[in-house]
């Protein structure tokens, strides 16, 4: 679904992401771990082509450079954002909206499919944003996502602030979702928790790619259980 090729992202004179490649297949989940400031953010943000980006992104088989950030929503990529940014102002229902604001003749269909994925959300489905609670906002933040019906979900650091109960709620629903057909492609600084649920993963540092392998076998890596998960 995703090839990326020799990836650089720039801030200036600043080199967040240094050359990197990397794919995502059809139907998997695909991890990119590292501490922070290894690119992770950077990576995804250049996929969307909303950060400065050289070398090749191709999706679906397409070269991503010309187009813009809601062209490529409308192609199929959705990006779950770092700390939810949900617009507080707004309803539950109207957050909704938004996400499916290129979607809009199946709105109602979608809005009644993330209330039975989010029951939470449903009853709270007149509520301003600004009141939920860190784990129902981050469901509406996915339920936004997917109301434009992506093929590619990108999401970064969905678990951040949790409690750890919620956090494992949050990644069922990511394998619900990928048992659903949605391929995902995830950043997450619980390493443990995301390679739990990939099926391949790449380890970034300082904008590279220092490691890469199907998840299970990183999770069994004695540098990576030492590094990454605290084992």
């Amino acid at each position: 679904m995703l090839v990326v090729k020799d990836l650089h992202v720039y801030y200036g004179l600043i080199e967040a992401v240094k050359g990197i490649d990397f794919k995502v297949d059809t139907g998997n989940i695909v991890s990119l771990i590292g501490s922070n400031g290894a690119g992770k953010t950077s990576t995804l943000n250049a996929l969307l082509n909303s950060v400065k980006r050289t070398g090749e992104v191709n999706f679906l088989g397409y070269d991503t450079k010309r187009h813009l950030t809601h062209t490529l929503v409308q192609k199929g990529i959705a990006l779950v954002p770092e700390g939810r940014r949900v617009f507080i102002n707004l309803s539950v229902e109207e957050n909704l909206k938004i996400g499916a604001y290129n979607n809009s003749e199946n709105y109602e269909h979608l809005r009644e499919q993330m209330y039975k994925l989010f029951p939470r959300l449903a009853s709270k489905k007149n509520c301003m944003a600004g009141s939920l609670s860190g784990g129902e906002a981050q469901m509406l933040a996915i339920s936004r996502a997917l109301m434009s019906e992506p093929k590619l979900l990108m999401l970064d650091e969905p678990s951040l602030g949790l409690a750890p109960k919620i956090v494992g709620e949050v990644f069922d629903i990511i394998v619900r979702l990928k048992n659903e057909g949605i391929t995902i492609l995830l950043v997450e600084q619980n390493a443990y928790s995301a390679l739990k649920i990939s099926d391949y993963a790449y380890v970034l540092e300082n904008g590279k790619i220092a490691m890469q392998d199907k998840a299970k076998n990183l999770i069994g890596n004695d540098d990576i259980r030492k590094k990454y998960l605290g084992l």
